[in-house]
């Protein structure tokens, strides 16, 4: 071998030894001066540990707000005044209730009703037409179980009407507010009453804008019907709260407004009570009941203003009525 030969045997021996060598192209790569062992590979990522899943916790319940109840009055019979169910007046006050129902969500639909000419209250009114403001929530389908809840809007000619029935609006439009936020179980139609007032004496000649409700509702709606309250003078300070019924055989609702007080910590007393809207609807089979009713001195007078309502007895009313919207009791439809 000659001597140039051998030193290229020599250095590609060393070669060899020290830079390692392949399997072809694809050939794991060795460890240098360790021929034939693969480099370790590096250890897997931990695995990502899940975060458990948090319920969002449940709203808390609306609150009944006095002081919006009382703001509603002090509109009505402060900046509106009397409000006779064929007036100027009373279509401003429909108005501006049917505004405030719309904006909370509701189907608003205006009932007209005819009023025959009359005496009211020792002043002679004319015949005419008034209006029932009814509102129903979204998705309202007249045929399955609901409730209905309603105040007279109209008043006496000669009297602004804060506690008769300013009052039972208030409470009314507080009820609509807290319902269309969180809707109750058992749906609620609302109802602000044209014509309530007396025209002459007797049935006949009363609570217009009930009857008329009462007389065009569908079969199929009476029969769903599970229970009705009016709101009529709930405002006047008092020990308890009236909880009324006509006394023609039914004390569903009354006994059940009776126990919505127990839960909402407020004292009612029990009494048969014709005057209102809740009896054209006692009358039709309807189970019905009315809160308020206390007498004051100022009641069908000019003297009926918003300092007349007492916002903690509106408190006490509205809470029995909201506890009563909230509860699931219901009968079952024929």
């Amino acid at each position: 071998m000659t001597w140039p030969l051998a030193v290229a045997l020599s250095g590609a021996l060393l070669l060899g030894g020290c830079t390692g060598a392949t399997d072809g192209p694809a050939g794991p790569a060795m460890t240098m001066g360790r021929p034939g062992v693969a480099s370790p590979s590096a250890p897997p990522d931990p695995p990502v540990a899940t975060p458990p899943r948090v319920e969002a916790p449940a709203p808390e319940p609306a609150r009944f707000d006095r002081d919006a109840a009382h703001a509603v009055v002090e509109r009505l019979a402060g900046g509106i005044g009397p409000r006779e169910a064929t007036s100027a007046e009373y279509r401003t006050a429909a108005r501006w209730v049917a505004r405030r129902l719309q904006a909370l969500g509701y189907a608003v639909e205006r009932q007209r009703v005819r009023v025959p000419a009359g005496v009211s209250w020792g002043v002679r009114v004319p015949a005419g037409a008034t209006q029932n403001v009814v509102a129903t929530p979204p998705g309202f389908r007249p045929d399955q179980p609901h409730r209905l809840i309603g105040a007279h809007l109209d008043t006496v000619p000669q009297a602004p009407g804060a506690e008769d029935n300013a009052s039972g609006v208030g409470v009314l439009l507080e009820l609509a507010r807290i319902a269309a936020g969180q809707p109750p179980e058992v749906p609620v139609v609302l109802v602000a009453f044209g014509g309530e007032e007396p025209r002459g004496p007797g049935d006949a000649l009363h609570h217009f804008g009930s009857q008329r409700m009462v007389a065009t509702m569908p079969d199929e709606q009476r029969d769903a019907l599970l229970g009705m309250l009016a709101l009529d003078r709930v405002g006047v300070r008092a020990a308890r709260v009236p909880v009324c019924h006509g006394g023609l055989g039914s004390d569903e609702v009354r006994e059940q407004l009776v126990a919505a007080a127990r839960r909402a910590d407020v004292r009612v007393r029990r009494c048969e009570n014709r005057a209102s809207d809740h009896w054209s609807f006692e009358k039709a089979g309807v189970p019905a009941a009315r809160l308020g009713s206390v007498p004051y001195p100022a009641y069908h007078t000019r003297l009926d203003l918003p300092d007349v309502v007492d916002p903690v007895q509106l408190g006490r009313t509205g809470r029995i009525a909201l506890a009563w919207m909230r509860s699931a009791e219901e009968r079952p439809v024929p």
